[in-house]
Formats: C-alpha cells, structure tokens, sequence
C-alpha cells in the first residue's frame, strides 16, 4: 500500500459536486465527496483531508504578460528544476503577494547611498498690500538651505520606492497590502524596476495544501470521502478573485475526470468518546458543521445510545439549512436529540449559537 502524504498525495477524482444553498442565497456551499478508488486511504470521523491546489490558469496568463514572460522560462523551486509556467501553477502561491517577495524589493530600489546632486528652485506668490509679488527661492540640495514648509532633500521621487518605504515601516500598512493583492497586482505597482524569471519566484511562498474537516464517517460513505466548503469569491483593486483552492475545486474539477492531490491529516485530539453512552453536545455553524454530520453518521450506524445535542446556524434558514433532511431523519429516528437553530439575517434580532447556548446554559451545564 502505498504511503500517501503531502509529498505524495494520491490523485483522486470528484465524483460529486453540488451547490447546498438554495436559490437567492448570498452564499456559495458545496458539497463535494472525493473518490478513495483503490488508494487504501482510511480515515475517522473528526479527520481532515488535505487537498494540494494548482494556481488559476487565467491567473498565470496575467502574471506572465504583467512580467513580460513567455513561460517556458528555465528556473528552480523547492521541487527542483522546471519552467516558469509550471512553478507558478504547481510550485508557488501567487495569489497572494509574500512579505518575503516585497522586502526583497528594497536591494533594487533606489538606494541611500547612491550620491544625488540635487537643485531645488521654487517660485511662489505672495500676496501683500501693495499688491502680489513673486518670490524665487533656489537651494544647493543641503538640507539646512530648505526653508520651512519644503520637502526633505533626499526624499525618495520614485513612487514605488515611496510605496516600498511605507510598508516596510508600518506593519499595518504591510499587512492591508498583502491582504488583498496578488502578484499582478504588486507588478502594477513593482513591475518597473524589471525582474528576471529568477527575481520574479524569488520570495514567493510555496504552495501549501488545503485541510477542510471530513464530512462523512468511512463506515457510512465507504470509499468516499466528503467535504462542505464554502467557496470563496470576491473582487479587489477591479479584478474578479475566488479562493485559491475553492475556486479551483468549484470551477476546474470536472467529474471524474480532473486529478486531485489528496491525503489524509489525522486528529489525536477532535475525536468520539470512546464509550458510545457517553453525551454529545456539538457546535457547528455554518461549514463547522462538517465534522459533526461525520460523527452523526458514525453514532448512527455504531447504534451509540449516548445522546446528540447540536447547535446549528447561519444567515436565513430557507438559503443555509444545510443537510436538512438527513438533520429531520436523524431527529425522526432519534439519533439527534436536539437541535437548535440560529439564524441570524431572519429576525429583527441577529442571533447567533452563542446566543442560544447561554439561553440554555443550564440544560447544557447538566446534559
């Protein structure tokens, strides 16, 4: 059997892939269950799977034309030697810019020590009660011959060194940056100063793979391995993004058809008791949800007698009541106890689990 991990995923197949929400929802929640084949993966309810996602091809269109690539560029990452295109597909995360890649930038832009003659020359009105008057004012570049009011000399000219200078020095200025740019958006801004395909991946984070918690026990869904994910998509700086590995999951997995990169990431600590008498109170809302849909189904078919207590919620009932009918089987056949829902964007009132956990603080003190 082969050792799957990280640095060997096994390559599954969606064999499922469909929307939860109902028609008029704000939100996008897929259910997506993954093919284990014949891979000899096993797992427990309360596991994770990895997923390992490949970049947007449109977005490595628009990295290489903002670089003036072609692609088949000869470079090295940390898997070894390959092209451009395929680094920044497979090897690199070039959704979002590095602090790592912006800090590097400072060796390319103007230096400090690079000597400068500078002569400032400024004229100006002044308005007096004889009537206006122009006044020139020229200096030789030294610091102490700038009246008050005038910029510093030596103050950086080029707006990217500007921009480079203002990040590097304040941290939540940093942070905001690469929070909502990529690498197309940082070369609007860098792209200048001219990279090499080299410079270009230098600093660029390594492609990590994605955990999304395991919605299916391996006893109930034999073979199967399901997951709830919420996918992301939004627009920033005039440009249409979506979530790295969700977008490629909802958009570019066809099924059956398009390889995945999976394996399994194990919990020590988010599991079942192991005595099946044992009380339940579970807290899911939204895609946290997840996990507890695999322990429903794991206590259900291990026929626990230990009691379920769920608390569930999200926007509006009608667009995010995921599961609803295997959620009233359970309840019908006594599987879940209780069921307690909090929806947020359908009263007055936002009201949230929390809010229904304290409301039955004493019930859950004593369950």
């Amino acid at each position: 059997m082969a050792d799957w991990s990280v640095k060997n995923p096994y390559s599954s197949k969606l064999t499922e892939n469909f929307i939860l929400n109902s028609q008029g929802s704000r939100k996008e929640t897929r259910h997506l269950v993954f093919d284990l084949g014949d891979s000899g993966l096993t797992y427990k309810a309360g596991d994770a799977l990895g997923v390992i996602p490949r970049c947007p091809p449109e977005l490595v269109e628009e990295l290489l034309a903002a670089s003036n690539f072609l692609g088949d560029e000869a470079v090295e990452t940390h898997l070894g030697a390959t092209t451009l295109s395929e680094a920044i597909t497979d090897h690199l995360e070039i959704h979002r810019v590095s602090k790592k890649w912006i800090m590097s930038l400072g060796t390319r832009l103007v230096s400090d020590s690079v000597p400068v003659e500078i002569h400032i020359a400024r004229r100006h009105r002044v308005s007096t009660d004889d009537g206006s008057l122009l006044i020139d004012w020229s200096g030789s570049g030294k610091d102490e011959d700038v009246p008050e009011g005038y910029a510093e000399i030596g103050a950086a000219c080029d707006p990217a060194e500007v921009l480079w200078r203002e990040l590097t020095s304040d941290a939540a200025a940093m942070e905001d940056y690469l929070w909502s740019r990529d690498y197309v958006d940082a070369l609007s801004d860098f792209g200048h100063i001219g990279f090499t395909a080299k410079q270009l991946i230098d600093g660029m984070d390594r492609l990590k793979p994605r955990l999304y918690s395991i919605a299916s026990s391996p006893d109930h869904e034999p073979g199967t391995v399901h997951l709830t994910v919420a996918i992301i998509r939004y627009s920033y700086h005039g440009r249409d993004r979506t979530g790295l590995a969700t977008g490629f999951m909802a958009d570019r997995c066809s099924i059956a058809e398009t390889e995945i990169g999976v394996f399994m990431s194990p919990t020590r600590s988010f599991i079942l008791p192991a005595d099946g008498d044992t009380d339940c109170i579970m807290v899911g809302p939204g895609t946290g949800i997840a996990p507890f849909r695999a322990y429903l189904q794991q206590r259900d078919i291990n026929g626990d007698k230990g009691r379920n207590w769920l608390f569930f919620g999200d926007r509006t009932e009608a667009g995010e009541y995921y599961y609803r009918e295997e959620m009233d089987d359970w309840k019908e056949r006594g599987v879940l106890d209780r069921h307690d829902l909090a929806w947020s964007r359908d009263g007055e009132d936002k009201v949230y689990v929390q809010h229904l956990m304290r409301k039955n603080g004493v019930e859950i003190w004593n369950w």
